[in-house]
């Protein structure tokens, strides 16, 4: 039996990552994102542009999060996904296919998506280096203790994402962050089968 191993967590708001020719339609031709923080993962960061995302129920706004990505897609919680008005499925990040689409408005101009909206499957990222001493495999699922005490929670179908481009550390949404009295980077723990 392997031993456990220690992360550190992400807590993702609900958020938006743009296609080039998204961010144009919304921010205007030539259109490039505003570094504002780096985040975890290797290259990833949180940029200086928001949007609004409009759904059946209502609107919210969104940061958006570089780089830009060959698809867009937009990650929220249930709860806002049910604030919304939208039926958003649970899936990893890029597997669009059959997903929802919404409103997205920028300060030039607005984007009508066909497809795009989901909840993120929870999951941890691990470098190549962390998954060789895990010995974690890219695709398996694992469980991943998060707290102590009264609300502690052992989240189970937890996807491991490995390789190049990861960087230690578990990504769970506001409502899953919420139900363990959960805070960024408090240690949590991967438990194999």
């Amino acid at each position: 039996m392997r031993p456990n191993y220690k992360v550190k967590l992400g807590i993702s708001n609900k958020h938006i990552h743009l296609s080039q020719a998204d961010l144009e339609a919304l921010f205007g031709e030539g259109a490039e994102l505003t570094f504002k923080k780096a985040l975890v993962q290797p290259g990833q960061f949180a940029a200086e542009e928001q949007v609004e995302i409009v759904g059946a129920k209502g609107s919210a706004k969104v940061r958006v999060l570089g780089p830009v990505r060959k698809a867009t897609q937009v990650e929220l919680s249930m709860t806002d996904a049910r604030t919304l008005g939208i039926k958003a499925p649970i899936r990893e990040s890029g597997k669009l296919e059959g997903t929802p689409g919404l409103k997205v408005i920028g300060p030039k101009g607005e984007v009508e998506l066909q497809e795009g909206v989901i909840v993120a499957k929870r999951h941890v990222h691990l470098s190549a280096a962390q998954a060789e001493e895990a010995q974690a495999v890219n695709g398996e699922i694992v469980k991943v203790v998060i707290g102590e005490g009264e609300r502690k929670l052992v989240f189970d179908d937890v996807v491991c994402r490995c390789g190049d481009g990861h960087e230690a550390e578990m990504h769970i949404d506001t409502d899953e962050a919420n139900a363990a009295c959960a805070a960024n980077d408090q240690i949590v723990e991967i438990i194999f089968a």
